[in-house]
């Protein structure tokens, strides 16, 4: 069975977590990078043999299998279209779209094309996330009562002025903690559930909406703490937040039940010490490495993207698999919307 042609759009995250993971894939090939301003430089350094400037050009001028969509949240609907209209199959970073217009538009899309597509949830296969489902899956917590996927962290302080101005900073353009961390964040709370959300609710704020950076100061129109509560029915709630403007840096995944709670704790996902509770003991649970865990030392989120590209490669081969999809997108999309996330209106 030969490799799978990839062609990747977006040479940021594409060229630090995309490349490296699929060139390490046995089932893909990297043949091509798109970006407006970076391919050739990133094409040079991993090694990939064309580089482009458009999803367009990229199509046109390279045979593709796979193409995928690691660019900027204002870019996916375009790019995603493109490569379904195309007959590429097609993996989308998060969010899937800026709006949930959009989001409908590409699911449309996708079953007109009929080819495989999936949603970059690589955080399912992170080691301590699989040991919590299959908790929730053994009834080892008893019945669920409360979910928590929690994050704190500083980027966002006003004193932290690392980050540039552009894309990341506007609203418009789908910037902001709530593109950064919410999709993954209730994608999770919505696998632990083991259900769809029945209701979302919650507020983005923003704390600190004028910046500095080395080309002096300006204006955030994005947030920088994002909350929301989720039901789930059945007496089931989670509690899903991301807060960059703190001076902690912590990330909290916890599932709570009638029997006991499975609390993890760490700086991130690479991180993370996994404690089972009940009334009368507290265990530190071993978990077993990701077959892939050696290829963490490239990016932390290699050896998890690794896991995502086994499971899309099945979609791609047999027609079914536990690849994340367009369906859970579309999900959090709505989610997202339900907290204020997407294009003024």
């Amino acid at each position: 069975m030969s490799a799978l042609r990839v062609g990747i759009v977006g040479a940021g995250f594409g060229g630090v977590v995309h490349a490296p993971a699929y060139a390490l894939h046995p089932r893909f090939d990297v043949v091509a990078i798109a970006s407006p301003s970076s391919a050739e430089r990133v094409a040079r350094e991993r090694k990939i043999p064309h580089a482009f400037s458009s999803v367009e050009e990229m199509l046109a001028g390279v045979e593709l299998d796979v193409v995928s969509v690691a660019s900027p949240p204002f870019d996916h609907y375009r790019s995603v279209l493109a490569a379904l209209a195309a007959g590429k199959h097609v993996l989308c970073e998060k969010p899937f779209a800026l709006d949930v217009r959009q989001a409908e538009e590409m699911v449309a899309a996708a079953e007109r094309a009929g080819t495989a597509t999936a949603m970059a949830f690589e955080f399912r296969y992170v080691p301590t996330v699989i040991a919590m489902r299959e908790m929730l899956e053994n009834r080892h917590i008893g019945a669920l009562r409360e979910i928590e996927v929690v994050r704190m962290g500083r980027e966002m302080l006003e004193r932290n002025t690392a980050r540039k101005r552009g894309w990341w900073f506007s609203r418009e353009k789908g910037g902001g903690v709530a593109n950064a961390f919410m999709p993954h964040f209730f994608d999770l709370a919505n696998q632990f559930a083991g259900r769809h959300p029945v209701a979302t609710a919650g507020y983005l704020r923003t704390a600190n909406p004028r910046r500095v950076d080395d080309e002096g100061p300006f204006e955030s129109t994005v947030a920088d703490g994002a909350f929301a509560y989720v039901d789930y029915g059945d007496g089931i709630i989670a509690r899903v937040s991301a807060d960059s403007a703190t001076v902690i840096e912590s990330l909290t995944l916890a599932v709570h039940g009638e029997v006991r709670s499975a609390v993890a704790n760490g700086l991130g996902f690479a991180d993370l010490t996994l404690y089972a509770i009940s009334e009368d003991e507290e265990d530190e649970l071993q978990i077993v490495e990701s077959v892939y865990a050696k290829h963490g030392t490239i990016a932390p989120n290699v050896p998890w993207f690794l896991a995502l590209l086994d499971a899309f490669a099945q979609r791609i081969d047999l027609g079914a698999s536990n690849v994340p999809t367009f369906a859970d997108g579309i999900t959090v999309q709505r989610q997202l919307e339900a907290i204020g996330y997407g294009r003024p209106g």
